[in-house]
């Protein structure tokens, strides 16, 4: 076994496209039919303008996003509405399910290191999904810990909520970039296609999933 291909001792997921699948699109339209404008004027107000970064890094809570939002797109809405159609987007990756599993009874902690905001993540807590929280043993939120990936220091923060040294680290991220920040951080880390492949890269690195 290579250097790069030692077992891991704690490994940490990426939330969405990982976990669960999401739909951006489907939230924009929900959001621009509740706001009454077009779905370009909501997407460029959220993510054009920054609002969903700010959100997500925790710089803004709900409230001021949507008064932002609001002024920006000259639009009305409840708050709470609004905060659903943003987040009614998710699906459960089933596949995923035994993996985790898999992993979990291998021994190994896990976590869950996210772009996410309080809403996406208040909506899916409510959902009832077994899987979440679970038995993740840690949760880096990026709206809770003042971060986006591929900040540095989403990584170090990580690494150190994980208590274990960065190279005993394992991370599965469906975007590239992130995935290459958490190999600058010293981390071991693959991207995800699906939980067949991460079955075959954690395998590869001598874990006994019995899948």
């Amino acid at each position: 076994m290579s250097t790069h291909l030692r077992p891991p001792k704690f490994v940490y997921f990426d939330l969405g496209n990982v976990i669960v699948n999401f739909d951006r699109e489907h939230a924009v339209r929900q959001m621009a039919e509740v706001a009454g404008i077009t779905p370009a004027a909501t997407h460029a107000a959220v993510f054009e303008g920054g609002l969903q970064a700010k959100l997500e890094r925790g710089e803004i809570d709900w409230k001021a996003f949507h008064d932002a939002f609001s002024r920006t797109t000259g639009s009305t809405s409840a708050p709470a509405r609004l905060a659903d159609a943003a987040s009614d987007m998710f699906s459960l990756n089933v596949a995923m399910l035994p993996v985790i599993a898999a992993v979990e009874r291998a021994g190994l902690p896990t976590g869950i290191l996210s772009n996410t905001c309080a809403p996406h993540w208040s909506h899916l807590l409510a959902k009832r999904y077994a899987v979440l929280p679970g038995r993740f043993s840690v949760l880096v939120l990026s709206h809770e810990v003042g971060a986006l990936k591929p900040d540095p220091s989403i990584y170090e923060t990580a690494a150190r909520m994980a208590g274990v040294p960065p190279e005993a680290l394992f991370f599965t991220d469906d975007v590239p970039e992130h995935v290459e920040a958490a190999r600058a951080a010293g981390w071991d880390a693959e991207v995800f296609t699906t939980a067949a492949r991460l079955a075959d890269d954690l395998q590869a690195r001598g874990l006994n999933l019995g899948l």
